[in-house]
């Protein structure tokens, strides 16, 4: 079934996006597998050409493009060739959300260049250790002190924590007031008892930078405080949507990419004479894989639309994040089942697909909350 979701613009910028990851990202990316993070030149070329700040104002150096066909263009590419260690999705998709909804003047003269020149590296910082999906239980606090908020506690699974400039700290301003007791506070680099800890080392992703976060007494400018005060949490879940999006867009393509890798592979891989793609099996395994990676990508592509037209609800986000993921994972799964031992190899492809996988399920909320969130939608 042809997809429509794409005009010709998107399909100029798909270009854009797969030289530049063909020059900068692929070459180097299993290197950086190895060190555990991504180079901050590959932010700063990348927004020499315009590939992080597309969704910004003109003003500030940005394209002053409001449409989420091309985070989803930018994501599949990277999917495509398997950078998943390049950590723009956060940038583009989550963090730029919230800088457009909810600073000032001030605060957009201040970030916004950099945030489109790559300069400025950006981060989200919610989980907490013992807190994972619960974001009412969170414990950090910034307590008003005259002109600055002063920050303590700790965030865990900080995706971009080492490289990161600017972090949007989930924060307890009022701790007696529950939800509506949690603010969004920036800490930037640099700031005096703002430290941070292990670069995380996990079973995927492995070249993107996942950090501990520590904050002891951290002095924070009050006009650093995004939107108001005690409206954290509401801002938290107006753009959950858009995360959970982003994660679904990733599934779609990663199911896509590990079938045709293992289409090549058993199309020239021979068991008793012949392609192990003629038996009868792999037809049926990859014919309910591409039947089923065919479906979700009509269900992503129309919840696209929907977040374009603001119309993109939550409970049909959390329904595509839960389906997409866990479909990533039973088609990463059979996908190596039909490479059999050289699945199980690190330096197949398909075997860094299982690896990476498995996070897609669990972060931005688990498939348990996401069922949670229909079961409520339904009345129940």
């Amino acid at each position: 079934m042809e997809r429509t979701l794409f005009e010709p613009e998107h399909e100029s910028f798909r270009d854009t996006v797969r030289t530049f990851l063909e020059k900068e990202v692929v070459p180097h990316h299993e290197e950086w597998e190895r060190e555990g993070i991504v180079p901050r030149e590959v932010w700063t070329k990348a927004g020499e050409l315009g590939l992080l700040g597309f969704m910004m104002p003109e003003e500030f150096g940005g394209g002053g493009v409001s449409d989420f066909r091309y985070n989803v263009v930018l994501q599949e590419e990277l999917t495509r060739v398997g950078a998943s260690g390049v950590g723009f999705a956060l940038h583009t998709d989550l963090v730029s959300g919230y800088l457009l909804s909810y600073t000032n003047d001030e605060q957009r003269q201040r970030w916004f260049p950099k945030f489109v020149s790559g300069e400025m590296i950006t981060a989200i910082a919610m989980t907490e250790p013992g807190t994972g999906s619960d974001l009412q239980g969170i414990r950090t606090t910034a307590v008003r002190e005259g002109d600055h908020y002063v920050v303590n506690g700790a965030k865990t699974f900080i995706t971009n924590g080492i490289n990161a400039d600017f972090v949007i700290v989930a924060c307890k301003t009022d701790p007696d007031a529950g939800a509506m007791g949690v603010s969004l506070i920036v800490l930037e680099r640099g700031m005096e008892g703002f430290e941070r800890g292990r670069n995380l080392d996990k079973l995927g992703l492995k070249a993107q930078d996942t950090a501990e976060l520590f904050f002891d007494n951290v002095r924070v400018p009050v006009e650093n405080l995004l939107g108001e005060e005690g409206r954290g949490f509401v801002y938290l879940m107006e753009k959950l949507p858009q995360e959970r999006l982003t994660i679904s867009v990733v599934a779609a393509a990663a199911c896509r990419q590990v079938i045709d890798m293992t289409l090549e592979y058993v199309k020239s891989r021979k068991a008793f004479g012949k392609p192990i793609g003629s038996f009868q099996n792999t037809r049926f395994v990859l014919a309910e894989l591409e039947t089923e990676q065919r479906i979700a990508q009509v269900f992503v592509d129309r919840s696209v639309e929907a977040l374009n037209e603001g119309k993109l609800s939550i409970d049909d986000a959390a329904a595509g994040k839960w389906w997409t993921t866990e479909l990533q994972k039973r088609t990463v799964d059979s996908c190596l089942q039909l490479h059999g031992g050289y699945g199980y190899m690190s330096e197949y492809p398909i075997s860094k697909a299982y690896r990476d996988t498995r996070i897609q399920t669990i972060y931005g909320g688990t498939t348990e909350i996401m069922k949670e969130i229909v079961g409520r939608s339904l009345g129940i």
